[in-house]
Parts: C-alpha cells; sequence; structure tokens
C-alpha cells in the first residue's frame, strides 16, 4: 500500500481522498498546511494520522512514500522539484505545467531520483476512457475524421486562484486542458498546427477559449473551455462510418458511450469507477514496476507543448505549428 502526503489542504483534496478510500492500494497518512492549525483541523476532520505545519516537514516525513501536489498551477513544478530531491514519488495535478522545459526539468529529476511522477489526469484512468481508445483501435467509426471536446461551468470570483494570472490560472488551464488530452488521445497523434481564440477576464486570464487543432492523418479537432459560459462537457469522436459520443468525459460519474450511425445509436454500458480510485491504484502498480506509469514524460510534455501553443496563438491570433 502506497502511504500518501497531501501537500496542502485545497479542496480537491477530498476526491483523492474519496479515490483512497475505494482502493487498497492507498492510505493518506499525512496532510501540510503553512498553517498548522489549519492541516490539525483537515487532518482531524479526514482521519489523517498526521498534520504537518510545512510543507518542508511533510517531505521530510519518512513514513510518506508519495506526494499529492494539488498546490496552485504556478507551485506545481517547483513544490514536484522538491518533493523528488526529498525521495517520494509524485502524482503532481494537473496540468503540470504550461512550459514545455519545465516539464522537462520535472520528469529529468523523476529520473535521476528513481521515482514516479505522473501528471495527475484521473480521467484517462476510467474504464470509460479504456474503452473509448479499444472501441477507436477496433475501427468501430471507420476513419477519423474530427474531434470535439467541450468543458466549462461559471466561475465569477476574481478572488479564486484560477482567476489569477500570477498562478497560472485560466480556463484552459484548469478545464481546458481536459479538452487536450482528450482530443489528442482519440486522435491518436501530437497536433501539427493549432490555432486559439480567447476572452480575458479575471486577473489577466482567459476566461473563455475555443480552439481548433490539425493532427497528422488530416483529423481536425476542435474545443471550447470556460469561467464564462454554463456547464459543458463532452466529448466526440467522429468518423467516416460512426461516432462515438461520450457525455460525461472527465469525471465518468454517468459513465456510458454513444455508437452514433445513421440508422440509430447503440449504447456502450460502462461499469461505474471512482476515477481516483482507478488512479491510485494505476500509480501504486507502477511504482513496484508491474505496470507503466500511463501519463509519462511524453505525455506531460506534449500537453505542455499544446497549451504553450495555444496560449501563443491566442496572443498573437494566428496559427502556431508544432
Amino acid at each position: 500500500m502506497m502511504r500518501w502526503g497531501l501537500l496542502s489542504t485545497a479542496n480537491i483534496n477530498r476526491k483523492l481522498l474519496g479515490g483512497a478510500e475505494g482502493t487498497d492500494e492507498a492510505a493518506v497518512v499525512a496532510v501540510a498546511s503553512r498553517d498548522r492549525s489549519r492541516a490539525e483541523g483537515f487532518a482531524r476532520e479526514h482521519a489523517i494520522e498526521r498534520a504537518h505545519g510545512s510543507y518542508e516537514a511533510l517531505l521530510e516525513d519518512p513514513e510518506v512514500d508519495a506526494v499529492y501536489n494539488p498546490l496552485p498551477n504556478s507551485l506545481h513544478v517547483p513544490w514536484t522539484l522538491r518533493a523528488l530531491e526529498a525521495g517520494k514519488h509524485v502524482l503532481c495535478e494537473k496540468p503540470l505545467t504550461r512550459r514545455p522545459a519545465e516539464a522537462e526539468e520535472a520528469f529529468a529529476a523523476a529520473e535521476r531520483a528513481q521515482r514516479v511522477l505522473e501528471e495527475a489526469f484521473m480521467w484517462r484512468h476510467h474504464p470509460q476512457t479504456l474503452r473509448l481508445r479499444a472501441l477507436l483501435d477496433e475501427g468501430v467509426v471507420g476513419r477519423l475524421r474530427m474531434v470535439k471536446a467541450s468543458f466549462s461551468f461559471p466561475l465569477a470570483d476574481v478572488g479564486d486562484i484560477r482567476m489569477q494570472g500570477g498562478l497560472d490560472g485560466g480556463s484552459l488551464m484548469d478545464v481546458g486542458c481536459y479538452c487536450l488530452s482528450g482530443t489528442r488521445l482519440v486522435a491518436g497523434a501530437e497536433p501539427e498546427r493549432v490555432y486559439a481564440e480567447q476572452v480575458i477576464g479575471g486577473d489577466g486570464v482567459d476566461v473563455a477559449l475555443a480552439a481548433t487543432l490539425r493532427f497528422p492523418g488530416d483529423v481536425i479537432g476542435a474545443f471550447h473551455c470556460g469561467f464564462s459560459v454554463g456547464r459543458r462537457h463532452h466529448l466526440e469522436a467522429i468518423g467516416d462510418e460512426a461516432s462515438l459520443f461520450l457525455s460525461d468525459p472527465w469525471h465518468g460519474t454517468s459513465p456510458g458511450i454513444e455508437i452514433r450511425r445513421d440508422d440509430g445509436v447503440e449504447h456502450v454500458e460502462i461499469e461505474a469507477a471512482n476515477p481516483y480510485a482507478c488512479e491510485l491504484a494505476d500509480f501504486a502498480r507502477a511504482v513496484r514496476g508491474e505496470d507503466g506509469v500511463r501519463l509519462g514524460a511524453a505525455d506531460a510534455l506534449a500537453q505542455a507543448r499544446g497549451i504553450e501553443a495555444l496560449y501563443r496563438s491566442a496572443e498573437s491570433g494566428s496559427a502556431v505549428a508544432l
């Protein structure tokens, strides 16, 4: 069983705690905050054994095997590096970074330390996602032509960390990175060229962004994300014979895939699963060497390159080649 430490008392920790309860591969044994009383309160609330009054103390805890890093985006790489240097495996909340050089630096540090580092896209571990990729590999849609995705929800609080430019906030960094991950997974390749338009709000972040991506084989991807519109989330793989439609691709709380053909719709049932539990179990197997890391250095670097290119396009008003 992997013994986990939580680097901060961020709200998303509750999702990971729920995942840990759903697998015998993980136990959360420690939590840290820069405010010791906050760490102690969080530990009491969630029956966590130890509370630390600093992030450094958590990294020095010999009873912690792996660290979950849910800090603001701008702190992902700095504290991931420190955790790796302290000998901990690291699951870093998405996105690891918007800067390709930082992704390379982080995974080079993981290799030196001989520790596992993974970018935490929990949706990629869900049985629904695995079934989606299998259906594509089976050729159910025929020749893939297009990929469409969305992820958005209303967020008006300018003080929220996701609205802070200095913390690498923005809708692409928060929800749009799922869409980028999804279009890349469905396409089975990396984009050759991207174009994006954005609307700026909050403290200088994108509150709405729409992107078009061109993949090898004349496959076109398109997605939109944002904080200034209502809740939307879908992923669709469109081929010349059929399409695969997921109405809940990112959370997987209502899993299922529709195979849409001209003569009707076939429903593929997917077993219910907690994606965080799946993620933690997969991570533990990777640490033991029983399986490879599902999202390793190549995937994280491709994500960072894609995000960087999309922002460059949105700022310049021109398409960007990768």
